[in-house]
């Protein structure tokens, strides 16, 4: 692959010499800088040709001021010496007149991070706009071919994010995404397949356009389905729209003031609680082979792999710096990313080994329905069908969902391949029981 393009970030000693010296500028109590650099690409795909191309270079610096504990955060994008000077000024008299925060924290300090980089590759981080070219038009070609209509985006990213605080902290991390998405129509049909991955050339963009096009020409003249609870298989895409709702709950402050799903009732949390599938693993890993992220979070929080559900039983829950240090326990840093284990078995076998039931290919629109109880709703999309004697009979229209989170999650009873979906690991799986409300008009 060519990789001719220059890039713009910002190399860890470039980036600390830059925040060392706004440091040593600042006039307040404490500083704390975050710079981030780097190159997004996209290409855009519609009608079976290619309608945009779009490169964005980023680089930005917040700077927070504090005094006591009043602070403020003031931004640029113009990093020549007078433009930083004016931010590093703005933020200091927002900071002066700020109310004083009931929660503040001193500023974090340094910590110890694995040795450990994020995952990088530079023929990713300099793509051209041509090479992506190449590959929409292999896309648009085999869709043309089988009498179908392509649309989608492929994507390219590189980035660099450094943090440094007047306490000594000092956290860096660089590193490349590729992310590919088609979705195939015909006749009354239609498909999507989807993947991410740390380069370009880890997406398997025409194994996942050739199952898209298998899967569009099976999907035509949907059949009704009366709404109802069904066996259901998910797929690992269908899963990476629902599981993180999961992750996004589990604040163990919520939880001990009664507000989430995991207080228990009279008082107290759910941690230790055998709430789920003895099949479902659930960890935030940053040291997956298919996401390699870096050795901190967002915070400057070390970023390692953590159990947040084992055998079913929760494990873990959140807690951010100020519920930690009101319970005497260690932060745990955002739950992300987020691995939920799988098996070696293809979506294919749990299809052969079902009886009767729905094949669910994508989960789209997903929203609360009841926050407290985790309840979801959210419409199939893009190739829904009913399995019977383990075989796929036929295409059956989309269907609107009203689902209790924590118990599709209690009813997995089998588990295929994970792949990557965005910043999640996520296998297919098979229920029990999946609610459904109604139908749609939606292909």
């Amino acid at each position: 692959m060519p990789a001719i393009a220059e890039s713009t970030l910002l190399t860890r000693e470039q980036a600390f010499d830059s925040l060392d010296r706004v440091c040593r500028d600042s006039q307040a109590e404490g500083v704390s800088l975050s710079l981030v650099s780097g190159d997004s690409a996209l290409s855009r795909f519609a009608s079976n040709q290619m309608t945009q191309n779009v490169q964005k270079a980023t680089l930005k610096l917040r700077v927070t001021s504090h005094f006591g504990s009043r602070s403020a955060s003031a931004a640029t994008t113009d990093l020549a010496p007078e433009a930083i000077a004016a931010t590093l000024r703005r933020s200091e008299t927002l900071a002066r007149i700020a109310p004083e925060d009931p929660e503040w924290l001193p500023l974090l300090e340094p910590q110890a991070y694995a040795p450990r980089a994020a995952g990088f590759d530079p023929a990713t981080a300099a793509c051209l706009p041509q090479v992506r070219g190449q590959l929409v038009r292999q896309v648009c070609q085999l869709a043309q071919q089988a009498g179908a209509e392509a649309s989608g985006t492929l994507s390219s990213q590189a980035y660099s994010h450094a943090l440094l605080n007047s306490r000594g902290l000092q956290a860096y991390e660089c590193s490349t995404e590729a992310e590919f998405s088609v979705t195939l129509r015909q006749g009354t049909g239609s498909s999507w397949r989807s993947r991410t991955a740390i380069a370009l050339d880890e997406l398997p963009i025409v194994q996942l356009t050739q199952a898209a096009l298998v899967q569009a020409a099976r999907s035509q003249n949907p059949r009704d389905v009366q709404p109802g609870a069904y066996p259901t298989i998910l797929s690992s895409a269908a899963m990476a729209a629902l599981v993180p709702w999961l992750a996004w709950n589990l604040s163990a402050r919520a939880a001990a003031e009664g507000r989430s799903f995991f207080a228990r009732p009279g008082g107290g949390d759910r941690q230790g609680d055998a709430l789920f599938s003895p099949l479902m693993q659930l960890t935030r890993d940053p040291t997956h082979a298919l996401l390699q992220a870096g050795a901190s979070d967002d915070q400057g929080l070390p970023n390692e792999r953590l159990d947040i559900v084992r055998d079913g039983v929760l494990q873990q829950l959140n807690y951010d710096r100020y519920w930690a240090q009101q319970q005497g326990c260690q932060p745990t840093g955002s739950f992300e990313p987020l691995v939920m284990a799988g098996s070696d078995r293809p979506l294919a076998e749990l299809i052969a080994e079902t009886e009767r039931g729905l094949l669910i290919n994508r989960a789209w629109y997903v929203r609360y329905v009841n926050p407290r109880q985790l309840e979801l709703t959210g419409m199939t999309r893009d190739g829904t069908f009913w399995i019977e004697a383990g075989k796929i009979a036929y295409p059956v229209k989309n269907l609107r969902f009203n689902q209790s989170l924590p118990a599709l999650l209690r009813d997995i009873d089998a588990l295929s391949q994970v792949e990557r979906h965005d910043d999640c690991v996520m296998p297919g799986a098979r229920v029990t029981a999946l609610h459904f409300s109604s139908v749609t008009d939606s292909i």
